[in-house]
């Protein structure tokens, strides 16, 4: 079977913790960019899918305009109670659309994406949407008889567990990163997203919501970056050298592929093809570490090197964690594939949708930025607990 291919791929603006976006429920944040992509990609794929799938009990919304097969969504503090299923349902697709909801952590939105794709390899030739929603501004309090605690643990006793920011101090004295290499980083990442922004490179991804139309953490940290105090004892990491914890969804249409032009039934549409992915495992006191090996895995499985690659987006959790995975995949601090328009240190960190948000980001770098047929792009992100997800995405036109 031919790879599916990504069609549609769009994001809110990334709103800090308690603020713009502060008030929205996940299934707020999600419902509008499910919207969104079904839009975009209904002109063409509604023409090679038969059938509405617009279920009975639709509420505010005429249902999608083909078949979708399912909705899948990375989340990872949100509310409990699949919050896929309940946004397909605020979204207007109907009581016959599930969904699914998927927790890998910071990787859960890039997992959506690879579990949609992988449902249609396995045969179901409907199209899918997938990506990720976080709402850190309203994740619940969590409790063990009466007693709140920050987060589940990432390992059980006897392993490794440390939070993701001590991981990345850890990280940095193990790599000897030192900060005025971190402090660069997070100013490229910054200045990137400027200018990006001013260019007007985040207009075509972006779904305005509670009347934001960008990111609000670019530029937020640059100018103070050298004068930050280390977060811990003669430590490196800084407040400007982490990403600013965020609320937001992205969502993508991913359809079976089939022929020269991307998609079956001689219909073409310009799109990302999937063409590998791996999922994999690593130290869980360096977590930091798992992009690294999960784009190498999935790389290899695509036949291709890193110097086969025109776009990377890495989730820069941290400055010192994304360095130490360029560090092992051979890449320059600077190398303009990476992040090209910055990266999560300027965006923002929606947790659960930080993974889609990459891909929204290759999607707008390579298909509506024009790249050629055949151009590579990777997707990446290292997860709490000792992960790694990555997927291989060519463009196809």
């Amino acid at each position: 079977m031919a790879d599916p291919v990504i069609v549609a791929a769009r994001r809110t603006p990334i709103g800090t913790r308690g603020r713009a976006l502060a008030g929205l429920r996940v299934e707020e944040l999600a419902a509008p960019v499910i919207r969104a992509v079904l839009e975009d990609a209904g002109g063409v794929v509604s023409t090679v899918t038969a059938g509405s799938g617009a279920g009975s009990g639709s509420a505010s919304h005429d249902g999608p305009p083909f078949d979708v097969a399912d909705v899948v969504l990375g989340n990872c503090m949100g509310p409990g109670g699949n919050p896929a299923r309940v946004a397909a349902l605020a979204a207007g697709l109907g009581a016959g659309v599930p969904g699914a909801t998927i927790d890998r952590q910071c990787g859960s939105g890039l997992a959506a994406v690879i579990d949609a794709a992988t449902a249609i390899r396995a045969g179901d030739a409907r199209p899918r949407v997938a990506g990720g929603v976080e709402s850190a501004s309203t994740a619940p309090v969590r409790s063990v008889d009466g007693v709140a605690y920050d987060r589940a643990a990432f390992a059980p006793e006897g392993w490794p567990d440390p939070d993701m920011t001590r991981a990345a101090e850890d990280l940095a004295r193990h790599d000897g990163i030192p900060r005025s290499r971190q402090d660069a980083h997070a100013a490229r990442s910054h200045a990137r997203a400027r200018a990006a922004l001013v260019a007007g490179r985040f207009a075509g991804e972006l779904v305005p919501l509670a009347g934001m139309t960008a990111d609000d953490a670019i530029g937020g940290a640059e100018r103070l970056l050298p004068r930050l105090p280390a977060l811990f004892p003669e430590g490196t990491l800084t407040a400007g050298t982490s990403t600013r914890i965020g609320d937001g969804a992205a969502a993508i249409v991913v359809v079976p592929g089939g022929g020269s032009g991307g998609l079956g039934h001689g219909v073409s549409l310009p799109g990302l093809a999937i063409r590998a992915h791996a999922i994999v495992g690593c130290d869980p006191a360096l977590p930091g570490i798992g992009a690294a090996p999960a784009v190498l895995a999935a790389l290899d499985r695509a036949g291709l090197g890193t110097d086969d690659v025109a776009a990377f987006e890495i989730v820069e959790a941290f400055a010192a964690q994304s360095l130490a995975v360029l560090d092992r995949l051979g890449i320059a601090d600077d190398d303009a594939r990476v992040c090209a328009d910055g990266g999560a240190l300027a965006l923002g960190h929606p947790w659960g949708a930080s993974g889609a948000v990459s891909v929204v980001r290759l999607f707008s770098r390579l298909v509506r930025g024009g790249a050629a047929a055949g151009t590579i792009g990777v997707a990446a992100a290292s997860v709490g607990g000792g992960l790694g997800v990555a997927a291989v995405l060519e463009v196809v036109r």
